[in-house]
């Protein structure tokens, strides 16, 4: 059987025979999904949900096939597996990562943190203090939760020193957002590792390669505009901020006393500790195998290394140093790591949608005729997927949906061939910067950056959208030129 033909005869569109049919059911099918995120303003979980079983069923995939029947317990269901399949391996690191951040954001170790940075870098390389806060405390906490946590912290470097806010905010927004894009936990890189099967460690090192200089060339564009459009401190989010630290505070204290005891200072060495230990252990996993022989020794370190387990024990040593050990009761911790789960539900959803989208096309051969058709063009599958993702991005504003949807759209090809785990590392990093490219108004992170740091439509456009498009073309441009070697 062709795989660039249909391989059942019971879809609702067959006037376009082969390959060409698949292809106009795939150029639709994206169509109507920015149609409906962008116009009718659908929920993106559930527009994927309904593009991915109408791009099914016009690709000649039966009902059975796509929902399973409660008579043939042993019909495969897509929609099950594709969902399935892609928060199996997601849901758990999301899940553990954003707990994880949770304590160290309440704890108080992101202030700790850039408290100890700004005084080591001193008032003159203060933006770079801010560009490192966000690029350690990033790692482990959400773009927008990273801002909330370290606004208040640019509001007061910024009026210290009377210059323009976007000369501290613009390096803290690349570090934040380098770390959202390119490096586990974070939803899309996971989530791309998911689709594509490639180790998180190796994620994690092509994630350094590429977003170091990618981060590099967008703090250097910061400085520069920082220095050339003034944009004063908001003086409402000033008051804003200083009442929701006075509430964190109040709570911590709260926490403390209910437990019977006083709560400790942060120390910095903790935060970097607690912060490290899961990268160190998930990258010693992954090369075991070249620096070890089959042995003892190499079973305990990829067990510990697992992404599973190396993010438990980090999320372990969070609760007893930053928690327990500071006079925390098991309730806080417990009522923190709940309500810090909450808004992870949205982003999970749609993952496994982008899953089940991924799936259909792969199982209806709309895959393979994309393909084939990509292949046929000569463009290098890395060029191919930042290209998909940063149109998919610039359409309809979420990076996530533009990861997902790219690495269901890229699986095929690379499925099959001889292609390293380094390799396909790399091009989740493509799709990951094409994810962050040119930030406008669709986007929800271009009116956070807008109203936290008081910054006009306008003068986001030349500061925000500037920047992440930066980080966009440096990250892919790193992407490339490693891909030359592996």
């Amino acid at each position: 059987m062709n795989p660039a033909t249909p391989p059942h005869t019971g879809g609702l569109l067959h006037l376009i025979p082969g390959t060409a049919g698949l292809l106009t059911v795939a150029a639709l099918g994206i169509a109507v999904l920015l149609l409906l995120i962008i116009k009718i303003r659908l929920q993106p979980f559930v527009a994927l949900l309904a593009v991915s079983i109408g791009v099914g069923l016009a690709a000649g995939l039966s009902v059975t096939e796509l929902f399973g029947t409660v008579q043939k317990s042993a019909a495969t269901s897509v929609i099950e597996t594709g969902m399935g399949g892609i928060l199996g391996h997601v849901a758990i690191i999301i899940g553990l990562g954003t707990m994880l951040g949770a304590i160290l954001e309440v704890s108080g170790g992101a202030e700790v943190l850039s408290s100890r940075l700004l005084g080591l870098f001193g008032e003159k390389r203060a933006p770079l203090a801010m560009g490192l806060t966000g690029l350690v405390f990033g790692i482990p906490v959400f773009f927008d939760v990273g801002i909330f946590v370290l606004a208040p912290i640019v509001y007061a470097a910024a009026k210290r020193s009377g210059k323009s806010i976007l000369l501290y905010a613009m390096p803290l927004l690349a570090g934040l957002s380098m770390t959202h894009a390119f490096l586990p936990p974070h939803p899309g890189p996971v989530a791309a590792a998911g689709l594509l099967h490639v180790s998180l460690g190796w994620v994690i090192l092509m994630g350094v390669l590429v977003g170091v200089p990618a981060v590099l060339a967008a703090w250097a564009y910061a400085g520069w505009i920082g220095r050339r459009l003034f944009v004063a401190v908001p003086q409402d989010m000033v008051e804003a901020a200083d009442e929701a630290r006075a509430k964190v505070a109040a709570e911590r204290s709260g926490a403390a006393e209910r437990s019977g005891g006083t709560e400790a200072p942060v120390a910095l060495s903790t935060v970097l500790l607690i912060i490290g230990t899961p990268l160190v252990l998930i990258l010693a996993a992954t090369f075991s195998s070249i620096a070890l022989d089959e042995s003892t020794l190499r079973s305990v370190v990829e067990f510990f290394g697992n992404p599973f387990v190396a993010l438990t024990i980090a999320l372990f040593l969070a609760y007893w140093l930053l928690g327990i050990r500071r006079g925390w009761s098991r309730k806080s911790l417990e009522q923190v790591s709940t309500s810090s789960l909450k808004p992870v539900g949205n982003i999970l959803l749609v993952v496994g949608a982008g899953g089940v989208f991924g799936a259909v096309l792969k199982v209806s051969g709309v895959a393979q005729a994309l393909s084939d058709t990509f292949h046929d063009v000569g463009l290098p599958v890395i060029v191919l997927a930042y290209l998909i993702s940063l149109v998919l991005r610039v359409a309809q504003g979420s990076a996530t949906v533009a990861i997902v949807t790219t690495a269901g759209i890229v699986l095929p090809l690379v499925e099959g061939g001889d292609h390293s785990q380094a390799f396909l590392a790399l091009v989740i990093m493509a799709i990951s910067a094409g994810s962050i490219f040119a930030s406008h108004v669709n986007d929800g992170g271009f009116w956070m950056v807008s109203k936290y740091f008081g910054i006009t439509e306008r003068d986001t456009l030349k500061s925000w959208t500037v920047l992440e498009s930066v980080l966009s073309l440096a990250g892919f441009a790193a992407a490339a030129v490693l891909s030359l070697f592996v």
